[in-house]
């Protein structure tokens, strides 16, 4: 199904037949609708971060409904499409936090993800230029038993909860082991009253270190 540990760790969900069902209902989106991202990518996060390698989750909303835009990454783009704002936003507090600056024509976020990054969207699928428009199919029991699955590991973990859907999931994060980071989203609208300033990523691997984990490298090989 993955390619790696969630194939074991989430064996009760794939087997089970709920989450049989629900594919079932999936797919019949696919044929009917364009939707994003392309079939094969919707559990690109969990392809691209294994459970054991999570340090750190970036917990996002849906996917982006543009065309070419998603390919199963939170906040991320595929190269060769122009970056999003918010997207624009966090590189601008990466530069503010770390002092690293990535490339503002390159937003694809996959080195982030092979560096322990899990970026994970609560909704996975989203019809073409329908913003939420998958938000009541039902993905969020799965994405949220995934948060669950996390907060029980035994190494500390770092969530970055960006906006108030985000930060409606720190229910889920009890085990006070791991770090909750909580901040205003990066969105234009809102990026201004407490995104801005707020640090996430030197905190992160601040908590890293301190825990004898390695630190993640945000800057991006383009």
């Amino acid at each position: 199904m993955i390619g790696n540990d969630w194939d074991t760790v989430l064996k009760s969900v794939w087997e089970s037949e709920g989450f049989n069902r629900f594919m079932t209902k999936v797919k019949k989106e696919y044929d009917t609708n364009t939707c994003y991202p392309e079939f094969d990518n919707i559990f690109n996060a969990l392809k691209q971060t294994s459970y054991k390698d999570t340090k750190i989750v970036i917990i996002g909303q849906d996917p982006y409904h543009g065309e070419g835009e998603a390919h199963g990454l939170s906040f991320s783009v595929r190269k060769g499409i122009k970056l999003p704002p918010s997207l624009k936003n966090i590189f601008k507090e990466l530069y503010d936090d770390l002092g690293i600056k990535n490339s503002l024509t390159v937003g694809d976020l996959t080195p982030w993800a092979k560096e322990g990054v899990l970026l994970l969207n609560s909704v996975l699928t989203v019809r073409k230029d329908e913003a939420a428009s998958h938000k009541d199919l039902g993905w969020q029991l799965l994405t949220d038993h995934i948060i669950k699955l996390l907060n029980l590991k035994e190494t500390p973990v770092v969530f970055i909860l960006w906006g108030n859907f985000a930060r409606s999931k720190k229910a889920l994060i009890t085990n006070p082991k791991h770090l909750i980071i909580e901040s205003a989203h990066p969105s234009p609208l809102s990026a201004n009253n407490g995104f801005f300033g707020s640090r996430p990523f030197s905190k992160a691997n601040n908590f890293l270190k301190k825990n004898n984990i390695k630190e993640v490298n945000f800057k991006l090989p383009y």
